[in-house]
């Protein structure tokens, strides 16, 4: 029955990610479309850019809670191969919601939130680094990208290869989501944070 559970997991773990809670917050906040604004992104770096930190709080809190809350159901009702699945689903169901016409956010705080659930030490790496990173770099985009990168090697080097495949495949979308990002990471060009914003819209990829 295991394939069974498997693809139960999947399933539902890729319909609780793909709730945009970004998007519905600021709807029902009546400030329009997110999508109309900034980087036309869905997430919490996003909706801060409406002028609400409340709103940026909660998404922030509730895109990385969704794809944990997964994790651990699917976890708890099966087996911890079902939580591992179920966590990567709600990430991909972020990423590509198919309420949204599979265009949504870049995944870092659901990844965050993925990696606290499966395996609390590797989330709080993934924690640790971007902090590190955001306070000498100063550029959003740039932490991430180093974040993601070391949880599927933290998760291997403390005995979790299970954690470290599932954190490589997800690392490996993050960095293709930010492949702008990194285009303007490498040409200098890449908005530090707090710092002003070159015209057209901005885009620090961390939704």
């Amino acid at each position: 029955m295991q394939p069974l559970y498997l693809a139960i997991a999947a399933l539902g773990g890729y319909l609780f990610g793909s709730i945009p809670f970004g998007l519905v917050l600021t709807r029902l906040a009546g400030l329009g479309d997110i999508r109309a604004i900034g980087s036309g992104n869905i997430g919490a770096t996003n909706v801060l850019r409406t002028g609400r930190k409340d709103l940026a709080a909660a998404t922030l809190l509730l895109d990385a809670g969704k794809a944990g809350i997964a994790a651990a159901v699917f976890g708890f009702a099966f087996d911890t191969t079902a939580g591992l699945v179920a966590g990567g689903a709600a990430f991909i169901g972020h990423c590509f919601p198919v309420w949204l016409k599979f265009k949504g956010g870049k995944g870092v705080a659901t990844f965050v939130g993925t990696m606290l659930v499966v395996y609390w030490p590797v989330g709080l790496i993934v924690i640790g680094t971007w902090l590190v990173m955001a306070a000498i770099f100063r550029i959003s985009s740039l932490s991430a990208l180093a974040a993601a990168l070391a949880a599927p090697m933290a998760a291997w080097l403390l005995g979790r290869p299970d954690a470290a495949i599932m954190a490589a495949c997800l690392t490996g979308l993050i960095y293709w989501l930010h492949r702008a990002n990194i285009a303007r990471l490498i040409k200098g060009e890449e908005p530090r944070i707090g710092g002003k914003k070159a015209a057209g819209p901005a885009d620090d990829g961390t939704g």
